[in-house]
């Protein structure tokens, strides 16, 4: 059996969408905190347990007779590592062979914050004894988008990334990987630096959206501070704005900027172009 921790979360049903295409659904156990949520999958004949990243014991009943798990990293910024031990604990509690997890994109190099507690995830892995493969995610394409409203109301795109490159792709091509590398055999030991095909800065972004929308919107590149600030007067939680200013500061010193290519190889087809995926929120 397979598990996917966060299973009814924005990666996680895109995972298990790719997962059906190839995999039983009796086969597939979805792991969530609220299985309210998950009703669309257990009438799909997926297997649905409910645990929490922050309660071992749950997650070691949940992982009872799994022999592959996709660890999707928590949402909780800053309580990530704790929350990822005790599932990794549990894993090896419950017997499982092979572990997946959706680190960041160059994590052991990568000039965000948001680094740290991957690395210390992946060391983790690394003395657990059991096999497991990095999947190494770079920026979902979503991440940006959900601007977009903003920018073509207001007519300005902000941020703090420079002329950074951002190579990003859609949470479904992820998901692709993902579900690959957690059915197939073979990918043991493996590091996937995953991002989009093409890259593109924040001002392309914005030529983007006004080309599309017709509407003139511009890219306005702020501080680090002053970016936090703006989303904060927004309404964004404090941690939660002050990442992702973090992040675009990082994205300016090439962080999140990969050409390699890896994502598309993995899944055989090319990522989604940012182009497409403006295009659709439109």
């Amino acid at each position: 059996m397979i598990a996917i921790t966060g299973a009814t979360g924005q990666l996680g049903h895109f995972v298990i969408e790719s997962l059906l295409k190839t995999v039983p659904a009796s086969q597939i156990v979805a792991i969530v905190r609220n299985p309210a949520k998950a009703d669309a999958l257990a009438s799909l004949g997926v297997v649905v347990r409910q645990a929490d990243y922050t309660d071992e014991a749950a997650f070691t009943a949940a992982l009872a007779g799994v022999e592959k798990l996709l660890l999707i990293s928590s949402s909780e910024v800053g309580q990530r590592a704790a929350q990822h031990r005790n599932v990794i604990n549990a894993a090896r509690a419950a017997g499982v062979k092979f572990i997946a997890y959706t680190s960041l994109l160059h994590a052991d190099t990568s000039p965000l914050g948001l680094h740290a507690e991957h690395v210390e995830t992946e060391k983790m892995l690394a003395d657990s004894g059991i096999p497991y493969a990095l999947l190494r995610n770079g920026w979902y394409s979503e991440n940006y988008l959900a601007s977009a409203p903003a920018a073509l109301a207001h007519g300005v795109f902000i941020g703090a990334a420079g002329e950074g490159k951002i190579a990003s792709a859609t949470r479904a091509d992820y998901a692709a990987a993902a579900a690959r590398v957690v059915s197939e055999e073979g990918h043991a030991g493996n590091v996937y630096e995953l991002a989009g095909d093409s890259a593109y800065t924040l001002s392309e972004l914005a030529a983007e959206l006004a080309k599309q929308s017709g509407k003139n919107v511009v890219y306005q590149n702020l501080s680090e501070a002053d970016f936090a600030a703006a989303l904060k007067g927004f309404g964004l939680p404090d941690g939660l704005a002050d990442m992702l200013a973090d992040s675009d500061t990082g994205a300016s010193k090439g962080g999140l900027f990969d050409d390699s290519r890896t994502l598309s190889t993995l899944i055989g087809r090319p990522t989604t172009p940012i182009a497409e995926s403006v295009k659709v929120i439109l």
